[in-house]
């Protein structure tokens, strides 16, 4: 059972870290209107707005999508930990 939930939230991180990575690679090809974009953007947007309203921009650098990644490994590390040492 704890295997299982082990994977979903492994799959999960790895499914966010995945979506911000195309995220990224795709606003130096496509315009913020394009439907991929924009798609991609309501999933991201709410994890990322809270990080941008704490963290300001280095030059013209945004580190969110960094941080969001950061963030979602160690909090999947840290709930896989935790399960396995239930």
């Amino acid at each position: 059972m704890i295997n299982i939930v082990v994977k979903i939230i492994s799959t999960l991180a790895n499914l966010i870290v995945l979506l911000v990575i195309v995220d990224l690679v795709l606003s130096f090809f496509l315009n913020p209107f394009h439907l991929v974009r924009s798609a991609l953007d309501r999933v991201l947007q709410p994890l990322l707005a809270p990080i941008r309203r704490v963290v300001p921009l280095v030059g013209m650098f945004d580190l969110s999508p960094l941080i969001l990644i950061i963030l979602v490994e160690i909090l999947s590390y840290a709930l896989i930990s935790f399960l396995y040492a239930l």
